[in-house]
């Protein structure tokens, strides 16, 4: 991987599918490449369509910190996808099943590329099954389980009333929480369960066990706010 150093935020067959303009996810890290003019996220992440909840294996990628009338062109797999801009500075590139190289070009002299291999079922839900009631959802691994049907409470984190579920630890694992791409906090034995607050739109909760299994659940946070009872 063409890649110098890790930041954190502060830039901002699956064919590519790129959308120009505000990010519909946000990595909690990002890699900057050789040339220090490009970056990607810093691993996979899961987006939903927005029609349909449908999880895909996609990462970002685009200009760092661009200046003036800078421009690159996004490829994967050695097919451009997109033209970033410093007014659009990055696109969002679905991924395909596998080994996936992407590039952001400056010119003909300079590009970085990032590697980006893809698990078979990467991201899916489809495993996924309900309860008889249809009021909790149960990941394909049986590791852990969600409420679906979200309720409504004060979250003191951002000083407003929220959606939120339940995520359930379903064996005392060790399973890394987290939302959206970000890490939320760690289930086990000693915390079996916890809230999940919902940001607008549609949110991706994710429970990993290790490089073992990841559990994936798609919830719809509204707003991004709620009214108490």
């Amino acid at each position: 991987m063409n890649s110098t150093h890790i930041l954190r935020p502060g830039v901002g067959a699956f064919v590519a599918i790129v959308a120009l303009g505000a990010s519909a996810w946000a990595a909690t890290t990002v890699q900057v490449g050789a040339s220090g003019k490009t970056y990607a996220s810093s691993v996979v992440q899961c987006v939903p369509d927005p029609t349909t909840g449908v999880l895909s294996p996609a990462v970002e990628a685009g200009l760092f910190n661009p200046k003036g009338n800078a421009k690159a062109t996004v490829s994967l797999n050695g097919t451009p996808v997109a033209t970033v801009t410093t007014d659009n500075p990055f696109a969002t590139v679905g991924l395909a099943d596998g080994e996936n190289t992407v590039a952001v070009a400056i010119n003909k002299k300079t590009a970085d590329t990032y590697a980006f291999p893809v698990q078979p079922g990467e991201c899916s839900t489809s495993g996924n099954t309900f309860s008889a009631d249809g009021t909790l959802e149960y990941a394909a691994s049986g590791k852990s389980y969600a409420t679906v049907t979200p309720g409504c409470a004060w979250n003191a984190a951002t000083g407003q009333a929220q959606r939120f579920v339940h995520l359930f630890d379903n064996g005392a694992y060790l399973l890394n929480v987290s939302v959206n791409g970000v890490p939320l906090t760690q289930l086990s034995a000693t915390r079996p369960h916890t809230p999940v607050f919902l940001s607008a739109g549609l949110n991706v909760i994710s429970a990993a066990n290790g490089t073992l299994s990841i559990d994936y659940y798609v919830r719809d946070g509204g707003n991004g706010m709620c009214t108490l009872p």
